[in-house]
Order: C-alpha cells, then structure tokens, then sequence
C-alpha cells in the first residue's frame, strides 16, 4: 500500500519546520504562531486562529475549554 502525499500537508509542515530551524528552541509558543501565521500568508494558504472548540458534556456545550491555535483551509 501506497500513501498518497497531500501537497498542501507538506507545505504547511515544511513552513513549520522553517519557522522552527530559524527561531530555535526555547521560545514561548506565540512567537512561532505569529512566525508560522506570517509565513502562511506569504505563502498565500488560508487559515484562522484561535478558533475556539467547545467541549461536549452531558447535553450541554461548553464554549470555553480549548482553542485550536491554528487551522488550515
């Protein structure tokens, strides 16, 4: 079996990585958001962030636990 690659994927990752390699390790998380986001754009790839993921409990919907920091297309 055969994976098939997604282009999109490899792109996104290689930003990621980019972004890793040229500010190293060490650094609070929202500098490489603002860095990979930055570079995400330049690539003309579309994103959001910060959108939020409600947590399920019971019948009710809890809008206030997670937020997913960066979501591509």
């Amino acid at each position: 079996m055969t994976a098939e690659r997604d282009p999109l994927a490899e792109k996104v990752i290689g930003i990621a990585i980019g972004v890793h390699r040229a500010l190293g390790p060490g650094l609070l998380e929202t500098a490489y958001e603002e860095c990979f986001c930055y570079d995400l754009h330049e690539a003309g790839i579309t994103f959001k962030r910060q959108v939020p993921l409600p947590v399920a409990y019971k019948a009710v919907k809890l809008d206030c636990a997670y937020r997913i920091d960066v979501v591509v297309e």
